[in-house]
C-alpha cells in the first residue's frame, strides 16, 4: 500500500504532462513551432539555467546560515544536495508536500538531528511564504494595471492563493510567536475533532501537535538569539524568488522582442506563481502553463505565447526537474554508502555556537 502511494505524485504528475502537452500543442503546426524554437537565442536560455542553479543556490545558503547556528558545520555543495532533493520532491508531490520531509530525512542521515532539520525547513518555509505575499503585495501596489490582465479565472486563483499563503503564513508566525494562545486554540479543534469522530487517537494526535508547536517554539528561539539571520534569510529569499520570476524576461529577449522592462514580466510571473501554487497538482503542471498562457500574452503576443510557455517553463520546471532528479540520485547513493561503512567511535564533543542557542 505504501509503494502504491509513492507512485501515486510521479504517476499523476506524468498524467497531467501528458495532457498539459496535447492542450498546448493542439492547434500548433509542429514545422511553425520547430520554426519559431530554432530562431530564440540560446544564450539567454542558457542565462535562465543559470537563475534556476541561483534559485537552488540561495536555499542551501538559508540552509548553511540556519545549521551553523544551531552548531552543524555543513558544506555548502551538501547544502545545495539538499535544496536539489527538495525540488524534485516538491515537484512530484501535491502541493509540494514531499520536498520538506525528504530534506530532514538525509540531513538526519548526515548526522543532523530531525529536530533541527525541522526547524531549518521550518524557518526557510517560512521566509518563502512572507516575500511570496511581498513580492505579490509589491506587484499590485506598483503594478496594477497587471492584475486586470490576468483575467477573471487567474484573478479567482490568484485571491484563493493569496488567502491560502496569507492564513499559513500567519498561522506559523502565531506558532512562532504566540505559543499559548495557539496551543489553547489547537486543542479545542482537536477536541472538536474528536468529538466529530475525525481523530480516532486524541493521544497520538495530542503527542504530534506538542511536537510541532516545539519545534515552532525553537525557532522563534533560534530567530531572537540570531537576530542577524532574518534579514540575511530575507534577502536570500527575495534574491531566490526574483531569480525564479525572471526566467520569462529571459524567454522574452531569447525571442527577441522588446517594449516591456523586467519588472512587469517578473511582477505577472509573481502573481502567476501565486495564483496556482497553492492548487494540489505536483509541479502545479497544467495550472502553471495555463497561468502563463492567459498573464503572458500581453508580453508574447497570441503567435509567441505558447513556445514561450514551452521554453519558459522547460527551463524553471522541467529541465530542473531532472537534474534535480539526478542530484537526488547522488544524494541517496551518498546516503547509502554510509549507512553501509562502518562507523568509527569518536568523542562526544559539544557543538559549536551551542551556548548562544538555549533552549535548543
Amino acid at each position: 500500500m505504501r509503494e502504491k502511494k509513492n507512485w501515486l505524485g510521479p504517476a499523476l504528475l506524468v498524467v497531467l504532462m501528458a495532457a498539459t502537452a496535447v492542450l498546448l500543442l493542439r492547434g500548433q503546426p509542429l514545422s511553425r513551432l520547430a520554426a519559431v524554437l530554432g530562431h530564440i537565442r540560446v544564450g539567454f536560455a542558457a542565462l535562465g539555467l543559470l537563475l534556476m542553479l541561483a534559485f537552488v543556490g540561495c536555499e542551501a545558503l538559508c540552509s548553511r546560515l540556519i545549521l551553523s547556528r544551531l552548531g552543524h558545520k555543513v558544506p555548502f555543495r551538501q547544502c545545495l544536495g539538499y535544496s536539489f532533493t527538495g525540488f524534485y520532491f516538491s515537484s512530484v508531490t501535491p502541493s509540494a508536500t514531499g520536498g520538506q520531509p525528504a530534506q530532514v530525512y538525509y540531513m538526519s542521515k548526515d548526522g543532523i538531528p530531525a529536530a533541527h532539520g525541522a526547524l531549518n525547513m521550518m524557518l526557510i518555509a517560512v521566509c518563502y511564504q512572507v516575500v511570496v505575499l511581498g513580492y505579490a503585495a509589491a506587484a499590485i501596489l506598483f503594478r496594477f494595471e497587471l492584475l486586470a490582465n490576468l483575467g477573471g479565472g487567474l484573478g479567482l486563483l490568484l485571491l484563493y492563493g493569496g488567502l491560502v499563503n496569507l492564513a499559513l503564513t500567519a498561522g506559523m508566525l502565531c506558532l512562532m510567536f504566540l505559543p499559548n494562545a495557539t496551543r489553547r486554540l489547537v486543542n479545542g479543534v482537536l477536541r472538536l475533532l474528536v468529538r466529530l469522530r475525525l481523530v480516532r487517537n486524541p493521544a497520538a494526535a495530542e503527542e504530534r501537535l506538542e511536537r510541532q508547536l516545539e519545534e515552532y517554539r525553537q525557532g522563534a528561539e533560534c530567530l531572537r538569539h540570531n537576530l542577524a539571520l532574518i534579514p540575511a534569510l530575507a534577502g536570500l529569499t527575495a534574491l531566490q524568488l526574483t531569480a525564479l520570476f525572471a526566467v520569462p524576461y529571459l524567454v522574452y529577449l531569447a525571442f527577441g522582442l522588446t517594449g516591456y522592462g523586467p519588472a512587469d514580466i517578473i511582477c505577472t510571473q509573481a502573481l502567476v506563481t501565486l495564483a496556482v501554487s497553492s492548487l494540489p497538482l505536483p509541479g502545479a503542471v497544467g495550472a502553471s502553463e495555463g497561468g502563463f498562457l492567459s498573464a503572458m500574452s500581453l508580453f508574447f503576443g497570441a503567435g509567441l505565447v505558447t513556445p514561450a510557455v514551452l521554453v519558459s517553463r522547460g527551463i524553471s520546471f522541467y529541465a530542473f526537474l531532472l537534474i534535480s532528479g539526478g542530484v537526488t540520485l547522488c544524494v541517496h547513493l551518498r546516503a547509502r554508502r554510509k549507512e553501509r561503512a562502518p562507523k568509527a567511535v569518536r568523542p562526544k564533543l559539544a557543538p559549536k555556537g551551542a551556548q548562544s542557542m538555549a533552549g535548543i
